[in-house]
């Protein structure tokens, strides 16, 4: 059980964490301000082990990820070691991601190479870390910057269209010119197919930063435009990845929508890179993943299966990608032929479902594709080359994400193109334009009355995709030959599911990270019964994405909200009721299930929601930056823009975890999201806003409890990341103003004070709670505020709130002067009351809770069979009426659930 009441008196002079930084080198920079001096209790060293299990074949170049800290376990100067379960050291990389407030360090980053010794289990421990054989370096010269891995040179352009100038192995160029490409046409193909205009564009870059500079780790920061003459749009962030002694080059890849959705259908989003092509035709090779660990492996002029044979050796070398025997050593009616078998130059891999690829090629431009073959899900990845090397290259998430492709082309020629489309040109052109026209909801009384009807809160102008964004993993291996189909298949897993180390449950849980949760529990059979239950929900929910094909390049990650039992189909139609975009903590449902069970399919799942509701349901550009999207039929459909959504809360599992780079930047994005409420009323539909939006910063209409609850888990992430210190001061005055209000969280008619971060409301007590208030994160932050700081007021005010929200309308009362009315959603609130019975040591208190969870109000109840066989609609959790489930419903019970195993588990 998390021991929720331990506390750390903090000098008041502390401000962010460390000042010194792990060696041999950090990526992060040390906080602003020193903490205070404390001696480290040391810590038992970590094991960690790979996320699928067993040892990966191949690495996708390298593996970075997080592991937590008890608080005072870890001075910052504390170099770390890294042991194979074999004994051997590994070369590792180590550098903080988080800090506790008396400055130990919280969470820490690591990187290895896939040059270094593999295992199936390491252990991480204090000590001096192993150095590669050779160390990474990074070279800035003027107009470029040089990163050497000991195995292959890549030259980046400081400005420019190609943004990878060339990738090197020795003097040999593998690939050059790397560089984006993006197409688009004026109008939609099904609106007017005559009279399309087409317009391409390249790429360009405005600014490179070094992150990241070895010895075992790169990362390269490139930011830019797409342009076209005095056309510039669609914003990209592009981070390469690079790894001591590897020849992969990973790249995670943001682009920014900020076109005209009913202007700009985007034909093609890509990523291309030219190879050099040398030797005979006959000696250049094409290998395409297919399903299933399938490859097809083909050589641009093929010398099987003629009519006559070259004989057993020569056919052997092309099959297996190798130099072909001297010419003269083959059955001369072959050699004497060579001229008359076709070249085939192109090939294509195209994924534009997720159900099935299709392979095809041509001999060339103007001549006819040629089908090759197909199949169903491809694993994203090729390669063109021959036996002396050439380029790997392809795309996480290749199927999930279609409509995609693979393109060779001139690979018959002295150079080839290898491009990984992210949005195939074979598909339908992109249109993102509002599924209605509004159907005359000109006024907030008709939009509020729709409201009623299909959930959806619309507003003219507000469905708009200016500013969403989308992330995507690509990688590309320099390879010195070509390779075999073995190593080939290792490749494309790796390129899947890249492989990932972490730290097990028992681990995490003893470091007291992410609040109140607690390892997966059937020592009873009470316990064992919920743990079933939480699996069952879990799996529904997992196995839902695949048979619904909730797939594709803006919906995967994403989940529905809410089921339709008379269609036997989630509601994906329905208003409100489709996408689910983060409502009532999807993403921390998700994540908390990871951390408890340590499940590899529980990690994806988690990670590709993250990957979207980070990007896709969130502005990061224009009048609406930092903030989200309430759920819709399109994801950024709805009117209300929240910082429920852009809920810092729900990234930084996946931070903390990974130490990515791109979720970082999206975290401290948030910092000032408060400020977007200068812009926009989020209220304005129900607080009889009429007229043009004048806000007083003095007074703002930001609510103290769903809006605060996700800006106070931005500032929290910030301080515990050494950022801005005002970051740190924001969250303790709005959380001290809270406190010091009449009546606390539940205070009504309360201001927010944009340059003090303060709440106030006028003296008298008065009461205004919504059910939404605690659902969106705020139970979660402050549960993990409370145990940095000693707040006591603000304890004691959380506690009441805790207390009342299920208490009795007397009881609430008794203490706020009036009830609080019909509040929804008590059986999520369970959570709430389990924690104010461990901070009373409420026996009283703790047996509600459970009562209140077993009573599933708002959510499930106890008393139905749950079972563990797949689950299939219609028969949803077996015994649930499937016409009122919903994701909803499905987050609040398992965070409720995990919540009160871990807080009052004991009583059970």
């Amino acid at each position: 059980m998390v021991n929720v009441s331990r506390r750390t008196i903090l000098t008041s002079a502390l401000a962010a964490g460390a000042g010194a930084v792990l060696a041999p080198q950090a990526a992060s920079a040390a906080p602003a301000a020193a903490a205070s001096a404390f001696t480290p209790t040391g810590h038992d060293p970590v094991d960690l082990r790979w996320l699928e299990g067993g040892t990966p074949a191949a690495l996708a170049s390298g593996a970075t990820w997080g592991v937590p800290w008890p608080r005072g376990a870890l001075a910052p100067d504390q170099q770390l070691a890294l042991t194979a379960a074999t004994g051997e050291a590994v070369p590792v990389q180590s550098w903080p991601t988080g800090w506790w407030p008396d400055g130990s360090v919280k969470w820490t980053a690591h990187a290895v190479s896939e040059a270094g010794p593999r295992a199936e289990g390491y252990r991480l421990a204090p000590g001096r870390p192993a150095s590669p054989p050779t160390a990474l370096t990074v070279r800035e010269r003027g107009s470029q910057v040089v990163v050497d891995t000991g195995t292959i040179h890549v030259t980046f352009a400081r400005s420019g269209k190609k943004i990878v100038r060339s990738i090197r192995r020795g003097d040999d160029v593998v690939a050059a010119a790397g560089r984006l490409v993006v197409s688009r046409q004026d109008k939609a193909d099904t609106d007017d197919p005559q009279g399309l205009r087409y317009e391409s564009f390249d790429g360009t870059v405005e600014n490179v930063t070094v992150e990241q500079s070895g010895p075992v780790r790169a990362v390269i920061k490139v930011e830019g435009k797409h342009a076209k003459g005095a056309r510039e749009w669609l914003p990209f962030v592009l981070r390469f990845s690079l790894y001591a002694g590897s020849d992969g080059v990973r790249l995670v890849h943001t682009v920014m929508f900020d076109g005209d959705e009913d202007r700009d259908f985007i034909r093609a989003i890509g990523v291309k890179f030219t190879v050099p092509m040398r030797g005979e035709l006959y000696d250049r090779h094409v290998r395409l993943a297919g399903a299933d660990g399938g490859v097809l492996a083909e050589a641009v002029q093929g010398i099987t299966g003629l009519r006559r044979d070259p004989g057993h050796a020569v056919r052997t070398a092309q099959v297996e990608g190798r130099a072909l025997p001297d010419p003269s050593t083959w059955d001369t009616r072959v050699t004497d032929r060579l001229h008359w078998i076709p070249s085939w130059g192109d090939y294509s891999l195209s994924q534009l479902n997720a159900r099935g690829f299709e392979i095809r090629k041509r001999t060339g431009t103007g001549h006819s594709w040629i089908r090759v073959d197909s199949g169903g899900r491809a694993a994203g990845l090729g390669y063109v080359g021959t036996p002396a090397g050439g380029l790997a290259f392809g795309m996480r998430n290749f199927w999930q994400l279609h409509p995609t492709e693979l393109e060779i082309s001139g690979a018959a020629s002295d150079e080839a193109e290898a491009t990984v489309w992210m949005w195939s040109p074979r598909a339908e052109a992109m249109d993102v334009r509002f599924y209605h026209d509004g159907m005359g909801q000109d006024t907030y009384a008709q939009q509020l009355d729709a409201l009623e009807i299909t959930y959806e809160d619309y507003e003219p102008g507000f469905g708009t995709p200016y500013g969403v964004a989308r992330t995507t993993e690509l990688m590309f291996w320099a390879l010195d030959a070509t390779p075999t189909a073995q190593r080939f298949s290792e490749l494309a897993e790796a390129n899947s599911a890249p492989p990932l180390l972490m730290s097990g449950p028992e681990h995490m849980h003893s470091a007291g990270v992410f609040g109140s949760w607690s390892p997966v529990d059937r020592s009873t059979p009470a316990k064992a019964e919920l743990e079933d239950r939480l699996d069952a929900i879990h799996r529904y929910h997992l196995d839902q994405q695949d048979q619904r094909s909730w797939y594709g390049f803006w919906d995967y990650g994403d989940v529905m909200h809410s089921y339709d039992g008379d269609r036997h189909q989630w509601r994906y139609d329905v208003g409100g009721y489709a996408w689910d975009n983060s409502e009532l903590s999807t993403d921390m449902w998700l994540w908390y299930h990871f951390l408890r069970t340590g499940d590899a399919a529980a990690f994806r799942f988690a990670e590709a929601m993250t990957r979207h509701t980070g990007e896709v349901d969130v502005y990061h550009l224009g009048r609406w930056k930092g903030l989200g999207t309430r759920h819709n039929v399109m994801h950024w459909g709805d009117s209300a823009k929240q910082v429920r959504i852009s809920n810092a809360n729900y990234r930084r599992f996946y931070y903390f975890l990974t130490a990515d780079e791109r979720v970082g930047d999206l975290l401290h994005e948030l910092v000032d999201s408060d400020r977007t409420y200068l812009v926009l009323n989020a209220t304005r539909k129900i607080d009889g806003s009429t007229g043009e939006y004048d806000p007083d910063p003095a007074a703002l209409p930001f609510g103290k409890m769903t809006d605060w609850g996700a800006v106070a888990g931005a500032w929290l992430t910030e301080w515990e990341r050494g950022g801005d210190p005002k970051a740190r001061e924001r969250l303790l005055a709005s959380a001290r103003s809270i406190a010091a209000l009449p009546n606390g969280w539940v205070q009504g008619d309360t201001t927010y004070d944009l340059e003090t971060a303060e709440f106030s409301s006028g003296p008298e007590p008065s009461v205004s709670v919504g059910s939404l208030g605690g659902v969106f994160g705020l139970i979660e932050v402050m549960t993990e505020l409370l145990e940095l700081v000693e707040e006591p007021e603000v304890e004691a005010r959380w506690i009441e709130f805790c207390r009342l929200y299920n208490a009795s309308r007397e009881e609430q009362a008794e203490v706020t002067g009036q009830h609080w009315g019909n509040l929804n959603l008590r059986q999520a609130y369970s959570r709430a009351t389990a924690y104010a019975a461990v901070q009373l040591e409420d026996e009283a208190l703790a047996a509600r809770a459970w009562q209140e969870l077993r009573t599933g109000h708002a959510g499930y109840p106890d008393g139905h069979d749950w079972g563990s066989r797949r689950i299939e609609p219609p028969l949803v959790l077996n015994a649930i009426d499937e016409s009122s489930f919903s994701t909803n419903a499905s987050a609040q019970y398992g965070l409720a659930t995990m919540q009160c195993l871990a807080l009052v588990g004991d009583r059970l």
